[in-house]
């Protein structure tokens, strides 16, 4: 397939600017695999598409605040830094984009806040990317609470608006635990305590993998053969637990539901030979396309995403390309919201 096959309007007033009032109140798109058959539903009704023994795999990372403001030594100019990646623990070394880039050069030094956090660049890795250190000589977890306090939630530049307080507890699952994430695994961001509640006591399983999300995930295609596209790997887990929920829910005939394309990915960068979860970790630039044969799940939950983008592609590989090319025209119509703090769709 072509880049170009996924190009189509997205009108810029449904890209979502806040999160919906309430999590699970979200709007939800249902569309049948096997018919085209589109449901308009709100988030909370998703329960009703599981049964007992079927199971959901979420993403549990946690988004740490990885937009911080510097200044640059002598000159005071404001910078942004945006932290990917930690390379080296105990060097405080880390993998970076700056804003303006043209300013900032090998052996320039970095304060952020008063001056409680330095960095000295010592390497460049891009036109935009450089490598880290941060001068800091306390204990791990007093310098993760300092980046914590000094750093913006790193909400996506789509959004159009100053990051709020609230960005923090909401541009985040309610179950993320594993931090190490720069954007949020959006499906899982509607569930709520009231929803997890009805689908344990239907029976319903719900359990975690982790992947970090990168910037990667974001990077745009700009290859028409998409054969030709090469992914950003990112980070992975697949826990011995999750995978034996996984293989029961496959050999009783369950659904095996995806919350996310990151759950889809490391699952599907986690495949036996004879088609079931295997425990793994690892890093994936796994790029699923159409036409794509799925091996372990029968169920995605996602959100709604940029034309010609790799997670666009990915559930047109899940869901049929021309379903989910009709139900995205189905959403315009309807006025769902697109993106990050958008509203939900479920493919099954």
């Amino acid at each position: 397939m072509k880049l170009s096959e996924f190009k189509f309007e997205l009108p810029l007033k449904l890209v979502a600017q806040h999160p919906a009032e309430d999590r699970d109140l979200a709007k939800l798109m249902v569309l049948h695999k096997d018919t085209g058959e589109i449901e308009h539903k709100t988030f909370k009704d998703i329960v009703d598409y599981f049964d007992e023994g079927d199971i959901l795999v979420t993403n549990n990372t946690k988004v740490f605040p990885a937009r911080l403001y510097g200044n640059k030594e002598k000159t005071g100019a404001q910078i942004e830094v945006f932290l990917l990646r930690e390379l080296n623990k105990e060097m405080h070394l880390w993998d970076v984009l700056v804003d303006p880039a043209r300013k900032i050069r090998v052996g320039n030094k970095l304060y952020f806040g008063d001056g409680e956090l330095v960095a000295e660049v010592i390497d460049n890795t891009t036109s935009r990317g450089r490598t880290i250190k941060f001068l800091y000589d306390g204990d791990d977890q007093d310098f993760y609470k300092l980046v914590d306090s000094l750093g913006e939630t790193p909400l996506p530049k789509y959004i159009k608006r100053p990051v709020e307080e609230a960005d923090r507890e909401r541009f985040q699952t309610i179950y993320a635990e594993e931090v190490g994430a720069v954007a949020a695994p959006t499906a899982g961001m509607h569930f709520t305590r009231q929803v997890l509640k009805r689908m344990e006591l239907k029976g319903i399983k719900t359990s975690p993998i982790t992947l970090h999300i990168g910037l990667g995930t974001f990077r745009p295609v700009d290859v028409e053969d998409l054969t030709k596209h090469k992914m950003d790997s990112e980070n992975f887990k697949v826990p011995k637990k999750t995978a034996e929920l996984v293989n029961e829910s496959l050999d009783s005939k369950k659904k095996v539901c995806a919350v996310g394309t990151t759950a889809m990915r490391s699952m599907e960068s986690s495949v036996t030979a004879n088609n079931h979860l295997k425990e793994n970790e690892g890093w994936t630039d796994r790029f699923i396309f159409p036409p794509y044969e799925f091996k372990i799940c029968n169920a995605l939950l996602t959100n709604f995403h940029m034309p010609e983008s790799t997670l666009l592609m990915m559930a047109a590989a899940f869901g049929g390309y021309e379903n989910v090319m009709n139900a995205y025209q189905e959403a315009i119509k309807n006025k769902y919201r697109f993106l990050s703090y958008g509203d939900a769709m479920l493919i099954i």
